[in-house]
């Protein structure tokens, strides 16, 4: 006896029908999917004939036990078929008895289904382009394209997929989109999150009806239940499921929620529910808003990140979009390099050279004390700004400038002598470029590039510290490939970089300039030299810049011997110091209270306030000082405002004389013969007409006094840089 193939042990055969479809055409694709108990999927794609019919055979090896059978259109995934409306049958157990071959009945597909099988799925392709805000491309950024949905103040994001921008900072996103799924099979997809952005537009409508029941605050997931007190009657809640949202109930539950809630077209159309309609399972174009990340310089950057405002509701099946990242962006694009042979020294920290004091082409009607302050002469606050910390320095040599290597050179005597910049203040740095790796051609992406400063011979014999041109590094690795429309782009934040001047620790404060010396090679020893003009000039290249660094202690005093450092909000520095040296209650009657730290003062409505204190920098380099009090449960109080500053004099400490002018701003104490670029603050009296004005009610209070330099320190403009605090807490009864 011969035995059966296993392969014939157990045969399915599933007829189709679509002879009730007038555009059915001969081998149009059907997808049959079947699956069993173990959650296996078994798949047949079949092509209808002439007759509108065909045929799915299934075989299995062994008795394949209870089947679930769906039909639907061929480019559906097996995963997704067992998630959309579409056929489908159940194969028991029992239709299997007493044999191995099982045909069903005719499977009649109706219009219906046909219509909707060719729009459920579809390809949808997205293309664009990331730019910079200056319209430079953004390469190397990884793009991630999001539907986005939200019901009432939950929304969920569902990846779509992610792709990474060429050379040209473009990107294309092809994926298929199905629709017309089982509401639970869509929802049990999602993750969603609460938007603090919808929760800000539905709650003050919320709250401008006061006959509505307030509804439970917001949770980190949905839920019905917070609709309770809405839906009540006669004060008794409705119970609504506490945990899960059951999609099939949300159409019984918004007619009721309309009835209570006032309308509101602007949450119409927003299309927030209920206020609109929601059954996103049968949205057959995807709602997308992007996110993009970049890895440039070591670090990973949010770039671009689009909220549920930025949504672009049903996207047609081709969609072109362009993408503007924000400063955290690394990009590429054509830079301007000057004529002739020569070397632009552009800008420092950023700050362009025209801006800082004393450059080309200079600032008309500034004194020359301001020289190497940033904004000079500007009468402001924030005007007159040393530097500190690393100072990254731009520039460009001109097209005919033909140097291999340069030097930087320092001068604290406005140029009489040169001396040659430490290895410790400017030693490597990095330039980022786009493009593969240099020698190969390895698939795009950011590199970084060592600038080394290198100590080499001349050809007298004498050693210097010098660093490889950009162009001369182009011109012998892989020549031709660099530049705009090459394969390999530098980094706009570094293509020009010179050098990354580390001043704090090594250079003394005062005026520096400094200035670049070029070479050319001679073999493997440095040659003919020079000092290239500045670009568009006969002066010699260089900038000019004044440095304020500030040396910071240990402690546990500073060195005007106050406590500072340890469990201190005290800086052990004085560069500036602060002191709140005495607080008072001057009574009516002539008398006067001191008000110690953790002491206990009463005050009447006719007692003054007097507060002695100390706001100093030795460099007359202050920018402000505040004083505010601060009380119980996030009280504060301007304490300057409300009084007169006058200067202390003699001064309690013998670290910082009375202030020749009060401010409390630098842009004050102009006004009050301050010369720029001076300021030193110094010992002050505020005296308040009404302590009850500084100190409103019985409570304990914290005074809090903050200088502030202005100093920008390591590039960054934040004024809380270079500050110091006191500060001094105690009771007051009222």
């Amino acid at each position: 006896m011969v035995e059966k193939s296993t392969a014939d042990k157990f045969t399915l055969t599933i007829p189709l029908s679509a002879s009730g479809i007038e555009d059915v055409k001969p081998g149009e694709e059907v997808k049959v999917v079947a699956k069993d108990r173990k959650g296996k999927f078994h798949v047949q794609t079949v092509k209808m004939g002439k007759d509108k019919k065909g045929v799915a055979t299934f075989r299995f090896l062994s008795h394949p036990g209870p089947l679930h059978v769906v039909v639907g259109p061929a480019d559906a995934s097996e995963e997704d078929l067992m998630g959309l409306q579409t056929l489908s049958l159940e194969v028991s157990t029992r239709q299997w008895t007493d044999r191995s071959v099982l045909e069903l009945p005719d499977v009649v597909i109706p219009p219906y289904y046909w219509f909707w099988w060719r729009r459920w799925c579809r390809t949808f392709t997205i293309r664009g382009v990331v730019r910079c805000p200056d319209g430079n491309p953004a390469p190397g950024a990884k793009v991630c394209a999001f539907d986005v949905d939200w019901w009432w103040w939950w929304s969920s994001r569902q990846l779509i997929d992610c792709v990474t921008t060429d050379a040209s900072g473009a990107f294309e996103i092809t994926f298929k989109w199905c629709c017309g799924w089982w509401p639970w099979w869509w929802w049990r997809g999602r993750f969603w999150r609460l938007e603090p952005d919808l929760v800000d537009r539905i709650q003050p409508i919320l709250q401008l009806d006061p006959t509505l029941p307030k509804i439970a605050d917001p949770t980190p997931q949905p839920s019905t239940a917070l609709f309770e007190r809405l839906l009540s009657e006669d004060g008794e809640p409705t119970r609504l499921p506490q945990a899960t949202v059951d999609p099939s109930e949300l159409p019984g539950l918004r007619k009721g929620l309309l009835k209570r809630l006032p309308r509101e077209p602007e949450l119409e159309h927003l299309k927030i529910w209920p206020w609109w309609p929601w059954s996103p399972w049968w949205d057959c174009h995807p709602d997308i808003i992007f996110q993009v990340t970049q890895d440039c310089q070591g670090e990973e950057h949010v770039i671009v990140d689009e909220s549920v405002w930025d949504t672009r509701w049903n996207i047609p099946m081709t969609l072109d979009v362009t993408l503007v990242a924000n400063e955290n962006a690394c990009c590429v694009g054509q830079h301007d390099i000057p004529e002739g042979e020569c070397l632009l020294i552009a800008s420092a920290c950023d700050d362009l050279v025209v801006h800082v004091g004393g450059n080309p082409p200079g600032v008309p009607g500034v004194a020359a004390d301001t020289d190497g302050f940033r904004n000079p002469g500007g009468g402001t606050t924030w005007s007159d700004r040393p530097y500190a910390g690393v100072i990254p320095i731009h520039g460009e040599f001109g097209d005919s400038a033909d140097v291999d290597y340069y030097e930087f050179k320092w001068s604290n005597d406005d140029g009489t002598t040169w001396n040659p910049m430490p290895t410790e203040a400017a030693g490597n740095f990095k330039r980022w470029y786009h493009g593969p790796k240099v020698g190969t051609m390895d698939p795009p992406d950011w590199h970084r590039q060592d600038f080394n400063f290198s100590l080499m011979e001349d050809t007298g014999g004498n050693k210097h510290y010098v660093v490889e041109s950009r162009q001369h590094f182009e011109a012998n690795n892989d020549p031709g490939t660099w530049g705009l429309g090459n394969i390999r782009q530098w980094a706009w934040t570094t293509v020009s970089l010179l050098m990354r001047w580390k001043t704090e620790g090594i250079f003394a404060d005062g005026r520096y300039r400094l200035h670049v010396k070029s070479w050319k090679l001679s073999g493997a020893k440095l040659d003919t030299w020079g000092i290239l003009p500045l670009c568009n000039t006969s002066d010699p290249n260089g900038i000019v810049l004044y440095l304020d660094n500030r040396v910071v202690t240990g402690g546990p005093t500073n060195a005007n011997g106050q406590a500072c450092g340890g469990e201190t909000v005290h800086l052990c520095t004085t560069e500036p110091d602060t002191d709140i040296v005495s607080v008072k209650i001057l009574h009516s009657n002539g008398t006067e209270t001191p008000v110690a730290a953790c002491g206990n003062v009463p005050i009447t409505g006719t007692d003054k306030l007097q507060i002695d204190l100390v706001a100093y920098d030795p460099d007359g380099h202050l920018g402000i000082f505040t004083l505010y009090a601060h009380w119980g449960e996030d009280g504060r109080r301007n304490l300057l405002s409300l009084g007169t500053l006058t200067p202390l004099s003699p001064s309690p400490v013998a670290w910082a004389p009375p202030a020749s002018q009060v401010g409390p701003t630098y842009g004050q104490a102009q006004t009050q013969t301050a010369t720029p670029p001076i300021w030193h603050g110094g010992a002050l009296r505020l005296t308040i007409d009404h302590a009850t004005d500084a100190f409103p009610k019985t409570c304990c209070y914290l005074l809090q006094l903050i200088a502030r330099k202005r100093t920008i320190f390591n590039c960054d403009d934040d004024t809380w840089t270079h500050i110091n605090r006191s500060e001094r807490s105690f009771m007051i009864q009222v």
